[in-house]
C-alpha cells in the first residue's frame, strides 16, 4: 500500500505527522509490516523524536541552526550556492546530515515507536513550504 502526505510549513522547525501516519496505517489494515517514509525535498528532513517536550524541537532547531549557520554568516563564506537565499545552501547541508527517509515496524498493526517517540518533518528552510512525503507499506 502506498500514500503521500502533504505536509505545509510556516519556515524552520520540526512538524509532527505521527497522527496522520498513524491513522493511514490503521486504516491499511495489516497487522505487521514495514512502513518506509520518504520526503521528496533535499532542504527537509525526516526525524524520529521525543514528543512529549516541546522544548525538545525547539532546542534541536536551535542545535541544527548554530551547527549549519545562514550562508551570509562569516563561517559559511567558502559557499558558492547561494543565489537562492542564505538558508537554502545550509538546509541541504542539513538534509545531507539527517535522514530523508525511516523505516519503522508495524506490529499489531500499529506503529511500533516507543511512548515518546514521534515522527517529524524537519523543516530546514525559513520561508513556508508543501512537502510531499510518499508513504509504503510492505509486509
Amino acid at each position: 500500500m502506498q500514500t503521500s502526505f502533504s505536509v505545509q510549513t510556516r519556515g524552520a522547525g520540526l512538524y509532527e505527522i505521527t497522527r496522520d501516519v498513524t491513522r493511514w496505517v490503521h486504516g491499511c489494515g495489516r497487522d505487521i509490516g514495514l512502513l518506509t517514509l520518504f520526503v521528496k525535498h533535499t532542504s527537509a528532513s525526516l526525524v524520529i523524536q521525543e514528543n512529549a517536550d516541546p522544548e525538545v524541537r525547539t532546542d534541536l532547531a536551535a542545535f541544527f541552526h548554530r551547527l549549519v549557520p545562514p550562508s551570509d554568516h562569516p563561517a559559511m563564506s567558502y559557499l558558492t550556492h547561494t543565489y537562492e537565499g542564505p538558508d537554502d545552501m545550509p538546509a541541504h547541508i542539513k538534509a545531507a546530515l539527517l535522514p530523508v527517509s525511516l523505516s519503522i515496524p508495524v506490529t499489531d498493526g500499529q506503529l511500533a515507536l516507543g511512548t515518546w517517540q514521534g515522527i517529524y518533518l524537519f523543516e530546514h528552510r525559513a520561508a513556508p513550504h508543501r512537502r510531499q512525503i510518499v508513504a509504503h507499506l510492505g509486509g
